[in-house]
């Protein structure tokens, strides 16, 4: 633990950090629409009913989450308060709605789903026992709120189950815009989410929840970052633009070898310049860095397994609100995910006549 980090001082949750807009209502029914529209489009056309966003999983995996020993106690709070071991199920994937080639280049995903873990549920109806974590390449997501989201979104609804090769066109094309900003020092997520998204191999990528969360008595953001020198290896590196790249790339990795990533915490030390409402904004790590929690060890095994990873992604969901009180969703994105996700999960669950439930 550096001194840095040690010398942290948080400042404790209260209500008043979270402020719901006077729009945020219509704003979040809108996108309720929006997606479901997108979702049941897919579904009619492909007669098989996916994710309203990150439709396209490339990997699930079987993994162990170690919380570290020691912590200070600003770290060692909510799931994180006691060293332990944890079993953990991982999956990578890209959005939107569409099963899309890998060729339109989206940002990549992880999400965790840390099993049995003890502590009082924020939503004891949800059953299981389970800490989900949603994490994606960048460490700010694209809009504020969700009422600048919106707008997004509705452009990308226009695309759904358009052309795949016009769409593979216009992400050649995104992607080279961002490569010449990146060439100059900057990147833009709206670029990186309309398909310019660098083709980077997903295992060398450093992943951000974005948005806050709940940290026992804290507000954080969290983040998985390699530790293996093979992954260290993968960063920056290149893929094929083949349909399934991704898919392919993640199983040849594992198919031989097993890696390592830390979970990292970055406290909330200044609303102002760390707002909880404004999820566009990233975090100043010169103010609060990201510190180690816990280790994720993730063995070789098969990436993916035609008969039985779709059924797994059929039966399974990753909802960030499927959590520990400790460690409830800040912020008015989170809480536009609490309502989307649950209308994406409805669908996925009666059109495909198939139950979601927590792992076992």
């Amino acid at each position: 633990m550096s001194q840095t980090s040690a010398s942290i001082t948080p400042i404790p949750y209260q209500p008043g950090h979270e402020q719901i807009g006077i729009d945020e209502a219509e704003a979040i029914y809108s996108l309720q629409n929006v997606f479901a529209g997108m979702a049941n489009q897919v579904a009619a056309a492909e007669g098989h009913a996916h994710r309203a966003v990150h439709a396209k999983g490339h990997a699930l995996l079987r993994g162990a989450l170690t919380i570290a020993d020691g912590l200070p106690e600003a770290y060692a709070q909510g799931l994180f308060a006691t060293p332990g071991a944890y079993d953990v199920l991982l999956r990578w994937s890209s959005p939107p709605a569409e099963q899309l080639p890998d060729s339109v280049s989206t940002p990549r995903a992880v999400a965790l789903k840390i099993l049995k873990v003890p502590g009082e549920r924020l939503d004891p109806g949800k059953g299981g026992q389970s800490q989900d974590f949603l994490m994606v390449n960048g460490p700010a997501f694209a809009r504020p709120g969700p009422q600048g989201f919106l707008a997004d979104v509705k452009l990308l609804a226009a695309t759904t189950n358009r052309s795949p090769a016009g769409k593979t066109v216009i992400s050649t094309v995104m992607r080279t815009a961002e490569a010449a900003l990146e060439a100059l020092g900057g990147e833009s997520g709206k670029l990186k989410g309309m398909g310019g998204e660098p083709q980077r191999h997903p295992l060398g990528e450093t992943y951000f929840t974005q948005t806050p969360f709940l940290y026992g008595r804290y507000m954080a953001k969290l983040s998985l970052a390699a530790v293996s020198p093979a992954l260290h290896a993968l960063d920056g590196a290149g893929l094929p633009n083949d349909d399934d790249a991704q898919r392919a790339a993640i199983g040849a990795h594992f198919a031989g070898q097993g890696g390592e990533w830390e979970l990292r915490v970055q406290l909330c030390v200044d609303t102002e310049k760390m707002p909880i409402e404004d999820a566009s904004v990233e975090w100043p790590q010169d103010l609060s860095p990201f510190v180690a929690v816990a280790r994720l060890s993730v063995p070789a095994q098969a990436g993916w397994d035609p008969a039985t990873s779709p059924r797994l992604e059929d039966e399974t969901a990753f909802d960030p609100w499927n959590c520990l009180d400790a460690h409830r969703p800040l912020g008015a994105v989170n809480r536009a995910r609490k309502e989307v996700m649950a209308v994406s999960r409805q669908l996925r669950s009666e059109f495909n006549r198939c139950p979601i439930r927590e792992p076992g």
